[in-house]
């Protein structure tokens, strides 16, 4: 993973952009379907425009229509503004504050009884969950973060994610420094979750499923100490449950490489690594999907 520079915007005072995001939210882009971070996102919480952090929506107002894009029923009073689009058929939406890129609303659809669906771009918004500290978390590492954050954050259930530096011995340590591999620290993610609604065994699954554990350098094309696959353990409960998967996971065959620490300080990453991909488009060029556990009909 070579180090990306923050992308400079025209805005002041307000996020600066990737390439991707100016593509949607300035020049009226579109992301393609069932692609975006919050298509089937349900946490608690609100909707901001990522642009100026304005918020648009409530949560309780999300609904699925399964139509590839977040879709709302409702705004928040005075937070969106409706106009005609430039094809002449569509009516856009933008956000209230900055007149950023939304994306459209349509009725007559009947997917509620408001008979409203904002069809939003997950790329134009922003997430803010509710009282995100009284839930627990666990600090995951396989690989280039950018695609360790890029499924977990997908799972049900899941409150919030960042990816940041675990397991080294540097206070305050830096993308520069942490590739440097002498700092001890690994990339990781850092996975806040709801217990009622998704289990810690569930996550480690969706964790094993998305990165080779058997390898022992690294992670695909990633070589290096920072990218060892590592589960940080806080209590005997995490550590057994990661113990039990990792027995699993031998029972079956493979050999698991997969290192087990008891999690010391947790160290956010720069704001430019956080959601890279929902940020900047694209998919991990060294994690997949493929299905390891089965799973029961109540399993999320």
């Amino acid at each position: 993973m070579n180090e990306k520079t923050p992308q400079q915007t025209g805005f002041k005072s307000q996020k600066e952009l990737t390439d991707f995001e100016r593509h949607v939210i300035e020049n009226k882009g579109t992301e393609r379907p069932f692609t975006g971070l919050y298509t089937s996102y349900d946490a608690p919480g609100i909707y901001a425009c990522k642009r100026c952090g304005h918020p648009l929506y409530k949560s309780a107002d999300k609904f699925a229509s399964h139509c590839g894009w977040p879709s709302f029923d409702a705004e928040i009073p005075g937070a969106v503004i409706q106009r005609p689009d430039p094809d002449g058929m569509r009516t856009e939406i933008i956000c209230a504050q900055c007149r950023g890129h939304l994306g459209h609303i349509f009725r007559g659809e009947h997917f509620t009884p408001k008979d409203t669906r904002h069809c939003v771009n997950s790329v134009s918004l922003t997430f803010i969950p509710i009282e995100k500290d009284r839930y627990p978390s666990v600090v995951l590492a396989s690989g280039c973060f950018w695609g360790t954050q890029h499924y977990l954050a997908r799972v049900l259930g899941i409150i919030h994610t960042d990816v940041g530096y675990c397991g080294g011995h540097l206070d305050h340590p830096t993308y520069k420094q942490v590739c440097t591999g002498t700092t001890g620290h690994v990339e990781a993610v850092k996975v806040t979750y709801d217990p009622q609604r998704v289990s810690l065994d569930e996550i480690l699954k969706v964790y094993f499923e998305t990165h080779d554990f058997t390898q022992t350098d690294g992670q695909g094309p990633d070589i290096g100490p920072q990218y060892l696959s590592v589960m940080f353990y806080q209590n005997a409960q995490e550590k057994q449950a990661m113990e039990r998967l990792i027995v699993e996971l031998q029972s079956m065959g493979f050999h698991v490489a997969t290192k087990l620490k008891e999690r010391t300080r947790y160290w956010q990453a720069e704001d430019y690594h956080q959601n890279y991909y929902e940020n900047k488009g694209g998919t991990p060029y060294c994690h997949t999907y493929k299905q390891i556990f089965k799973r029961t009909p109540s399993a999320r």
